[in-house]
């Protein structure tokens, strides 16, 4: 597998200011990606030489998740050095040019920012834990005892019993609403607030496109409430952004708030103070699972009549799966009971309050299932982010710890090591996946290429013709009639374009009657392969019949139009 089987080309990025709104964003652990040096780890330069796919794929935007020193007790989270890259992975040197060939390829990259917490390894705590009085001393929260902010819960229950840890060298407690080895930062400390404004400059000054801001409902504590979501911590996340709109306008902020429709529309800001441009909307995901084996869109569409409208200038983020496991903490106790029947009926595959599985896994390897999923994905409010490997239907590997099971190296080829690395595969990070329906000998990047009718060129052309309808990222959304409880209809409109998206959640055939009158008499095409459908009745309604787990994205033009309206921003 070379460059020459894809068409490199080298547009360079626009200067759109809006460019994430119809960005389609890819998570890559650089760990897992590509290993130039064979020393068993995925590098830099591996995910340099990867960048003709992922352009060729037709990826906009690369997530890369933490790559500072860490002492790797948490994929990195917990950081030991804001403003370095490990060496493992490379150099700064290296940084830069892997931005120089992504921008040239039209792609944009945005990092983690773990900005509620450090490693307990970062000198900023040791020096607070040994020297209460030093410049560094106040840089945590720390206490007598463990008696306050009772009312917050706690986020790893499968191996945390307090949200206090007693540290031996200061004799006193430090807080931590994650692991006991990462204590929180004390964002009271007017020191704090400006070192992490100037890991942004650092950061942003190299030219990268923006930040995901990790954990960031957690920066204040305050006695009394449950320690999220609250004002200070909107009121620095403002500060933060009217920095980097001054200082490094077109940058993005991008929130990972794992909270409630209500809570995390806040992140979001309004026009005198904005806050983040984007948001993931964590209770969509787990709800698209649900209603696959309910069989019923109520759950889809219950969440998103509960979304409060956004400002204009925002947007929501989507993902399907990504590192973590699928979090079910948005969901009610029975639904939960429910899911890990359906997904996870062995212990083994669930982590905290959630499952930690692939997307193919997860799916039962249904490639009708898989391609539902990623059409309801791509087509609801927001900007998708798809995880490195999903694009093939890789497996996971759950006899992996926590998770790991998820994190396995990119399937390239198969052979040795997937094609991911040239080190003894005693020696990789993780072990490539062996099992008997995902090995890598059949599930690999390289197979996939050969056969028109993959899952990999299936994706492919999905994102094609996403790119040709921006409306599928900035159109108005509305959820339609459909009068039938299996079907989730619903339009995306703009002043150029007219989507009418139909899934049918269900595995049998179903029937339905959408409900469009203000579309009356208009032309209906398949966006597809083009073939001209019946138009809509003059009663407003459109009946079809889908089959099992099937979907259609329809475009709507006005009667007798020789060609649709014009699309703005599209490309080929």
């Amino acid at each position: 597998m070379t460059p020459a089987n894809f068409d490199t080309h080298f547009p360079g990025i626009s200067e759109d200011p809006n460019w994430f709104k119809t960005a389609v964003f890819y998570e890559v652990l650089l760990r897992a990606f590509g290993d130039s040096t064979g020393t068993g780890l995925g590098d830099l330069r591996g995910l340099i030489g990867h960048l003709d796919y992922l352009q060729w794929l037709g990826v906009d935007c690369l997530w890369i998740p933490p790559f500072y020193p860490s002492p790797m007790r948490d994929g990195g989270y917990d950081v030991s050095n804001f403003t370095a890259i490990s060496p493992e992975y490379g150099t700064i040197e290296e940084f830069g040019e892997l931005i120089e060939q992504a921008h040239r390829r039209g792609i944009r990259i945005i990092i983690d920012l773990v900005i509620n917490h450090t490693s307990d390894q970062h000198p900023w705590f040791q020096s607070s834990r040994s020297n209460p009085d030093g410049p560094f001393g106040d840089f945590y929260v720390w206490r007598a005892d463990d008696a306050e902010y009772a009312d917050a819960r706690i986020i790893f229950i499968d191996t945390e019993a307090s949200n206090w840890t007693f540290d031996p060298v200061r004799r006193q407690y430090f807080w931590h609403r994650f692991f006991s080895h990462q204590p929180d930062l004390n964002y009271e400390n007017p020191k704090v607030r400006e070192a992490i404004k100037d890991v942004v400059r650092f950061w942003a000054k190299l030219g990268i496109d923006g930040f995901r801001l990790d954990a960031v409902p957690y920066l204040f504590e305050e006695e009394g409430t449950n320690c999220e979501n609250l004002p200070r911590t909107h009121a620095y996340l403002a500060e933060l952004r009217a920095m980097l709109d001054a200082e490094f306008p077109g940058k993005i902020l991008l929130a990972e708030a794992n909270q409630w429709p209500n809570d995390v529309v806040e992140y979001f800001g309004d026009a005198e103070d904005p806050e983040c441009q984007m948001c993931f909307h964590f209770p969509v995901m787990p709800r698209i699972y649900f209603a696959l084996r309910d069989q019923r869109a109520t759950a889809i569409r219950d969440i998103l009549q509960a979304t409060p409208d956004i400002p204009a200038a925002a947007q929501w983020g989507t993902f399907l799966r990504n590192h973590d496991e699928l979090t079910l903490e948005m969901v009610s106790t029975e639904e939960r009971a429910k899911m890990y029947g359906w997904y996870a009926e062995d212990p083994r595959m669930r982590a905290n309050v959630g499952i930690r599985r692939r997307l193919a896994p997860l799916l039962g390897n249904s490639r009708a299932e898989i391609e539902l999923a990623n059409a309801l994905l791509l087509s609801l409010p927001g900007s998708p982010c798809l995880y490195y490997g999903d694009e093939i239907g890789m497996g996971d590997n759950i006899w992996l710890p926590d998770r790991d099971s998820v994190r396995t190296p990119m399937q390239w080829t198969p052979d040795r090591n997937a094609g991911f690395s040239a080190a003894d595969p005693g020696k990789l990070y993780l072990p490539v996946v062996q099992s008997l329906v995902y090995h890598y000998q059949a599930i690999n990047v390289e197979a996939q290429l050969a056969q028109p009718a993959s899952l990999l060129h299936w994706m492919r052309g999905i994102l094609q013709v996403r790119r040709r309808y921006p409306v599928l990222g900035t159109g108005d959304f509305t959820l339609r009639p459909a009068q039938n409880e299996a079907v989730l209809a619903f339009t995306r409109t703009s002043e150029y374009q007219v989507m009418l998206c139909v899934m049918n959640l269900a595995n049998t055939a179903r029937a339905a009657k959408v409900e469009i009158p203000e579309y009356a008499g208009w032309d209906v095409r398949d966006v597809f392969g083009g073939a001209g459908f019946p138009a809509v009745g003059t009663d407003g309604r459109y009946p079809m019949t889908l089959g099992a787990r099937d979907f259609f994205w329809l475009e709507l033009t006005r009667p007798g139009s020789a060609e649709p309206a014009p699309i703005e921003g599209a490309s080929a």
